[in-house]
């Protein structure tokens, strides 16, 4: 099974447009060694020529021009993404479906019920792409992790989803009482090996369900989003904690720093960075503390094989 991180920020980018955080006017100005980032997304292969899409970002289109397999041109029309399955709602995530209006049949989308909900409703991307080709729904039935099921046109893997508690997207009538379903935790394992990887790109707690499915992982491939809570309540910032938009912290008591040390998993890897978030200045001290304990930071481009 391979992966390919198509997007490793989250929402807005790295550098996002409108900030000058010491990382954003930093990586502008050449002054700190880093790298930009695009909003989250991956690519998951049983056999290197046909994909599942996990979450389509507004930055779709220049993640499928840097990343050739999802283009094998076997035909005049053609695209190696097979489907499509999003972890929740949230713009970052949903946008670049309107993207991919040119398809010539309606897309395969693996969502939950309360997700296919918010793209009728708060962001009706469903409606506006019916105009076009379309989407076609296939429904995720949340349960242990042991409720397998593969996805047509997909060879040597296969897929389970768990609800997580995280938040709902901020236009979401539900955003202050999250519904099971509205994020989503996925685990893809290849046939062949057995080998599974846990992705979670927003997680706002860990509870012993969770818990018990990342020591089953291989590799992990978790929220990164903010070092500390209160990341984002320095001057100029807009003053919102990171449990306030669904996310664990890395650093602190029982933040995500600490979770994956107690891991069992032979790679773990931290992803959706927010573009305030230290670890992107690579010589940074909250850099080397992650090095040390052999967890990785996501980047665009970053392959991993299981």
């Amino acid at each position: 099974m391979k992966i390919i991180v198509l997007g490793s920020a989250a929402g807005g980018g790295y550098p996002q447009w409108n900030c000058n955080c010491s990382n954003c006017d930093g990586l502008r100005r050449g002054t700190i060694r880093s790298t930009a980032r695009t909003q989250s997304s991956i690519a998951i292969s049983g056999n290197g020529s046909d994909w599942l899409l996990v979450n389509a970002s507004p930055d779709i289109l220049a993640q499928i021009r840097a990343t050739p397999a999802l283009q094998p041109a076997r035909a005049v029309r053609d695209s190696g993404i097979r489907a499509v399955l999003l972890t929740d709602a949230q713009i970052d995530h949903v946008t670049g479906l309107l993207m991919l209006r040119e398809a010539e049949s309606p897309v395969p989308l693996y969502c939950s019920a309360p997700v296919w909900d918010e793209l009728h409703t708060g962001f009706p991307v469903v409606t506006v792409l019916s105009h076009y080709a379309g989407l076609a729904w296939r429904p995720l039935e949340l349960g242990e992790w042991e409720m397998w099921f593969a996805i047509p046109g997909l060879e040597g893997v296969d897929f389970s989803v768990l609800a997580l508690d995280s938040k709902a997207p901020p236009y979401s009538a539900r955003r202050a009482s999250a519904a099971p379903g509205d994020n989503i935790g996925l685990l893809a394992r290849d046939l062949a090996s057995g080998r599974q990887l846990l992705y979670a790109p927003g997680l706002g707690r860990i509870d012993a369900r969770v818990a018990a499915a990342m020591r089953r992982a291989d590799c992990l491939l978790v929220d990164g989003t903010f070092w500390t809570e209160h990341e984002m309540t320095g001057p100029g910032l807009p003053a919102r904690s990171a449990a306030s938009m669904g996310h664990l912290p890395l650093d602190g008591p029982g933040g995500m720093i600490e979770i994956l040390d107690a891991m069992p998993a032979g790679r773990k890897i931290v992803i959706h960075i927010n573009n305030t978030n230290p670890i992107l200045d690579e010589t940074s001290a909250q850099r080397g503390m992650l090095e040390r304990r052999a967890i990785e930071v996501a980047y665009d481009g970053m392959e991993i094989i299981l």
